[in-house]
């Protein structure tokens, strides 16, 4: 029993941290949806490319949650 703690705590872990990259890029999406129909086009572009930047930098964290390098 202990190593089934063990692991659902690692899930979770894991869980939360996806979480947080995807909540971080859905408000990146919003602000630059927000930007672009305020007449702000060039910002709201600029924030828009935080979007697959943030998912990257997501897989990239979370390739291999359970290794440290």
């Amino acid at each position: 029993m202990p190593t089934e703690r063990l692991i659902s705590s690692r899930l979770s872990v894991a869980n939360r941290s996806k979480l947080i990259f995807l909540v971080a890029g859905i408000i990146s999406l919003l602000l630059a949806v927000g930007l672009w129909f305020t007449d702000n086009k060039e910002q709201g572009l600029f924030v828009g490319l935080w979007v697959p930047s943030i998912y990257s930098l997501g897989a990239l964290v979370l390739a291999n949650p359970g290794e440290s390098s």
